[in-house]
């Protein structure tokens, strides 16, 4: 097993350093000076040239690169060009509300999508299993920014039962996390009817309904338990990708996360804070990656030698 974990986590490290000079590449063919963004438009030549020294804009692209390899290596991501502030400290700041909006998101939607699922593929084939089906579907197929901006109108501005934005009270919390959690929940139920309905099809599974089991234990102890398998990769990707992805949802509801922190980097022009939320997003969805890599092997032996 550790030899295992050690082989993943080799793995990761070219992807990681793969991510970093994608991302330093493409951030170079964004349109845009920084220092003409941090000098104002009425700078003059040498107050803008005297910037992109200080900034180490002038050296070649390969130089750049190799000082942003080695402040990593060091266990730094630099330094913010707008508030002169370590690029970690910056998002250490921000990530506990990022955090806090995936674990919800990710908690909502396992217990939703795991029940839709259960409830559908028991009643397979009845009017409930399409029901449920169709309300899937339509989780799917709805805008994660629309649900959200619906929301905003009802909840907030016409019944006035929750905030508009920010993270101030615990309502705050709501209507960003069910924005975020339909889709996840869509897509749980779905694989959830389709493991169950594998699993219960099973000969052990019909063994313990021969033994006069209650349905409610055959269910849960010995369907579900084996169906939660492949949803739990789901759960994990899942996982991953809300703390790296989650910016529109954050931006809709001025949200003080890493998503809108990336965002108004973006804007200013902050290569080091571009840099550094985008490599925790890619370490975020990695490690995800690899700790549902590690429980797969864990549940089944069989993966860890092939």
């Amino acid at each position: 097993m550790l030899r295992y974990v050690l082989r993943r986590l080799l793995l990761a490290v070219p992807v990681l350093f793969g991510v970093s000079l994608g991302v330093f590449l493409l951030i170079q063919l964004v349109p845009g000076d920084p220092a003409t963004v941090l000098a104002g438009d009425t700078a003059s030549p040498d107050a803008i040239a005297r910037i992109r020294a200080e900034l180490g804009l002038d050296q070649p692209l390969p130089v750049q690169y190799f000082r942003f390899i080695e402040r990593l290596a060091h266990g730094s991501l630099g330094e913010s060009t707008r508030t002169h502030r370590e690029v970690f400290v910056e998002i250490l700041d921000r990530f506990p509300y990022t955090l806090a909006l995936a674990l919800g998101a990710v908690v909502l939607s396992t217990i939703v999508g795991v029940l839709l699922g259960v409830f559908a593929a028991v009643n397979r084939g009845r009017a409930a299993d399409h029901a449920a089906m169709t309300a899937a579907v339509a989780g799917l197929s709805f805008p994660t920014f629309l649900l959200a901006i619906l929301g905003i109108i009802f909840f907030a501005l016409t019944l006035h039962w929750l905030p508009v934005s920010g993270a101030f009270t615990w309502q705050s919390y709501v209507l960003p996390i069910v924005a975020l959690s339909v889709h996840s929940a869509a897509v749980k139920a779905r694989i959830t009817r389709a493991s169950m309905l594998e699993v219960l099809g099973q000969d052990y599974v019909r063994t313990a309904r021969a033994k006069g089991l209650h349905e409610r234990i055959v269910l849960m102890r010995h369907a579900l338990k084996n169906a939660l398998i492949p949803i739990s990769t789901v759960i994990g990707l899942q996982f991953g990708a809300l703390i790296g992805g989650a910016v529109i949802i954050e931006n809709i509801f001025g949200w003080p996360g890493i998503g809108r922190l990336a965002t108004q980097a973006i804007f200013n022009r902050d290569l080091p804070l571009i840099q550094g939320t985008v490599l925790l997003g890619a370490a975020a969805y990695t490690l995800m990656n690899l700790i549902v890599d590690i429980g797969y092997a864990w549940l089944d032996p069989r993966i860890r030698y092939s």
